[in-house]
């Protein structure tokens, strides 16, 4: 029996040790840490510390850095449209300079054809006018020519009806002389 009781006392304190164990762990194991009413003012206090550092941080350092490049930013887009404005007006009197040239050089174009065409206009007229002169030279050359032939015609043709009318009246029988056939011959080829 002696061994019984000397178990149940071993339990016993087993179980009474066991028991403070709990009753001191159970106080830290009971929640979180940040909710233990005991350290809340702590916690407090180091929190408002925190948060006012971070304030000074904010604003001293980290926000004017922001808003330096916020305006830097903002500049350089004022500048670029600014500079893309320049640009455009530039673009558009370039435009305009460029439409101007290419108008003048077409009238500058048409001038020059109308130029080139009164100079071959005043060309042709002068190649024509010297045509018509050496055309008119050659035809009243033609024509002197012509009536030249015509008389030295006439005149054969006077002469072979003298000839051939001196033959038919001999032929006939007859006598005539050059006098009369060729007053008959021209009275006759006068119509």
């Amino acid at each position: 029996m002696a061994s019984e009781t000397h178990e149940a006392t071993e339990i016993a304190a087993d179980a009474a040790h066991g028991a403070a164990d709990a009753a001191h762990g159970g106080a830290e194991a009971v929640g979180m840490p940040q909710l233990d009413l005991t350290t809340f003012s702590n916690q407090i206090f180091w929190l408002a510390v925190t948060l006012v550092v971070i304030y000074f941080v904010l604003s001293r350092i980290a926000l004017p850095r922001i808003a330096a490049v916020l305006a830097e930013r903002q500049g350089t887009i004022t500048n670029d449209l600014a500079a893309a404005e320049d640009l455009k007006a530039k673009a558009v009197e370039a435009e305009e300079a460029y439409n101007k040239a290419l108008a003048d050089a077409r009238a500058e174009a048409q001038n020059i054809i109308a130029q080139a065409k009164a100079d071959m206009k005043a060309d042709l007229d002068d190649a024509i006018a010297k045509a018509d002169a050496e055309i008119g030279a050659k035809a009243a050359e033609g024509e002197k020519k012509i009536a030249e032939i015509r008389a030295n015609a006439m005149e054969s043709v006077k002469v072979v009806a003298k000839d051939t009318a001196k033959e038919i009246i001999a032929a006939m029988g007859g006598k005539a002389d050059a006098k009369t056939v060729t007053a008959a011959i021209t009275a006759r080829m006068k119509g």
